[in-house]
């Protein structure tokens, strides 16, 4: 009976993390882009391609949706959860889409503002990125029957989500007054949002532990190829493979 009882408290404390962490989530994906983005929505001053706010409107949108589906989860609401998986795969594929076109388009734009190899180095992180995050979630959607391996999925995939909001925050407390001017940062900027993201990736180890007492192989696994996959980008951007990559990535914008 104990036992019994054991799991049933350990069940309710594990779904409540991860509505906990969503909730966390928003709220980084919210702050981040606020200062960049929200901010200057609001005053009238942000100006870009219609297809930046197409994209904006799905990530945070994605971000909302896993919130919904931790929620029902933490409300016993499994069915609810389920019925909209389908949603879910659909919506994350409308934002790999947006991620590619977004950034094809700003490529060219950047290339007619004179910020040609700036931008081709640049762009290796979103590019780059979108072959980790898919794999990670069509593992979670493999994975839909094994509910331990799914939300950790899920869970790693969020924690790479975030970097780019974080990465924002840096960017507006760090870079100099005329940095827009100049053009798009140097790659080496994800190394300190990729090390929040490692935080992230660490809080779920910490709860693996103290739920289960043990540290989830999933858990471990793809947050390490999380962190390290993001790290690696840094010194791809540079290699003359990547540039003629990028090159060839840019003329479909033009």
């Amino acid at each position: 009976m104990e036992a019994i009882i054991g799991r049933a408290v350990a069940s309710t404390q594990d779904r409540r993390f991860y509505l906990y962490m969503a909730i966390v989530f928003v709220l980084v994906a919210f702050g981040g882009f606020t200062p960049t983005y929200w901010s200057r929505i609001a005053a009238g001053t942000f100006h870009a391609p219609p297809i930046v706010h197409i994209h904006g409107a799905v990530l945070f949108g994605w971000t909302l949706f896993y919130l919904i589906q931790a929620a029902w989860i933490a409300a016993g609401r499994t069915p609810t959860h389920r019925a909209w998986g389908l949603a879910g795969i659909s919506l994350f594929t409308l934002l790999v889409c947006s991620i590619l076109v977004t950034r094809v388009t700003l490529m060219h734009y950047e290339q007619l503002a004179g910020f040609g190899d700036a931008s081709l180095h640049f762009s290796a992180i979103a590019f780059c990125s979108v072959p980790l995050l898919i794999g990670l979630f069509v593992l979670a959607i493999a994975n839909i029957q094994r509910p331990e391996y799914h939300k950790r999925y899920l869970y790693v995939l969020m924690c790479g989500f975030m970097i780019p909001a974080v990465a924002r925050v840096f960017l507006t407390l760090l870079a100099p007054p005329n940095a827009a001017a100049a053009g798009p940062p140097p790659t080496f900027v994800l190394i300190a949002p990729t090390l929040v993201a490692a935080v992230l990736v660490a809080i779920g180890w910490v709860h693996d532990k103290r739920s289960c007492g043990r540290l989830h192989p999933v858990s471990v696994g793809a947050g390490t190829v999380l962190i390290a996959w993001t790290l690696l980008i840094v010194p791809i951007s540079g290699t003359g493979v990547w540039l003629s990559i990028a090159r060839a990535l840019r003329a479909l914008g033009g």
